[in-house]
């Protein structure tokens, strides 16, 4: 079983920069890419960004390239988001996950275990 823990999410204005952690469980978390996705309330699971295994691959959506940076240290078992210029519409439940199978990086089918969801909310 693995189990993945958000962290870092909180309240900031228009602008302003955080960073999620997703500490992870178990030895095989550097064999996995990992994502990071997003979520509001009544709202379909949104692709954020995700990385392959050993980090020389990134994938963001559109909405967040630029501002975003997803990295991981798997000697820490942890992958990070870094989000700086935060927008209101950037206002989510944020979701770590990890990658089990498929073509897709954006698909959250393709992802198997998630942890709880950190809030982040940006104030205008």
């Amino acid at each position: 079983q693995v189990q993945l823990v958000e962290s870092g999410g909180g309240l900031v204005q228009a602008g302003g920069s955080l960073r999620l952690s997703c500490a992870a469980s178990g030895r095989t978390f550097s064999r996995y890419a990992m994502g990071w996705f997003r979520q509001a309330p009544g709202k379909e699971r949104e692709f954020v960004a995700a990385i392959n295994w050993n980090g020389e691959s990134t994938y963001y959506a559109d909405s967040v390239k630029g501002r975003f940076t997803i990295s991981r240290d798997n000697a820490k078992n942890t992958v990070y988001l870094q989000m700086n210029s935060l927008k209101p519409e950037d206002t989510d439940v944020y979701y770590c996950a990890r990658k089990m199978g498929g073509i897709y990086y954006y698909t959250s089918s393709n992802y198997d275990y998630w942890g709880q969801g950190t809030q982040v909310t940006v104030s205008s």
